[in-house]
């Protein structure tokens, strides 16, 4: 018989210990939470001890569709932990520094920078494009000239 290989799924599964960015009409929108609990199929009991006070999110019953899925998972977290052992796995996993590193954060400072532009600000960045967007093409221009 042939050798069979099993390889765990790479989806990201609601489960005990993952974390999950908040959403919808919450207070807490766009904070990061761990699952700590799961309540039924459609709510999760989450708790979020950022290191950042601002961050925090005290332990909540949220339905799921509130809450979008990180790809980071606090392992081996007991279910239904007090927030002090969630809190301190949290710092031993380094959420926060990986969230920081991921292109999903990166990606929403990023929206948030450009929400928060003045009109001067607009300008200048139009004038950095165009800039950039000239040194392009002078560049590919002198490639397709020498070839």
């Amino acid at each position: 018989m042939g050798e069979a290989s099993i390889v765990a799924s790479n989806w990201r599964l609601v489960e005990v210990g993952r974390i999950v960015l908040l959403q919808g009409a919450s207070s807490y929108a766009g904070r990061l939470a761990t699952i700590v609990e799961i309540i039924d199929h459609k709510r999760v009991l989450v708790d979020g001890p950022s290191s950042d006070p601002k961050l925090v999110v005290p332990r909540q019953a949220l339905p799921l569709s509130d809450v979008l899925l990180a790809p980071f998972v606090i392992e081996k977290l007991p279910r239904a932990a007090r927030t002090g052992t969630v809190k301190a796995a949290w710092e031993k996993a380094g959420i926060d520094a990986k969230w920081k590193e991921s292109s999903w954060a990166k990606t929403k400072d990023q929206k948030e920078r450009r929400q928060n532009l003045t009109d001067f600000d607009r300008f200048k960045v139009l004038r950095l494009k165009k800039q950039r967007r000239f040194e392009q093409r002078k560049a590919l221009a002198k490639v397709k000239a020498s070839a």
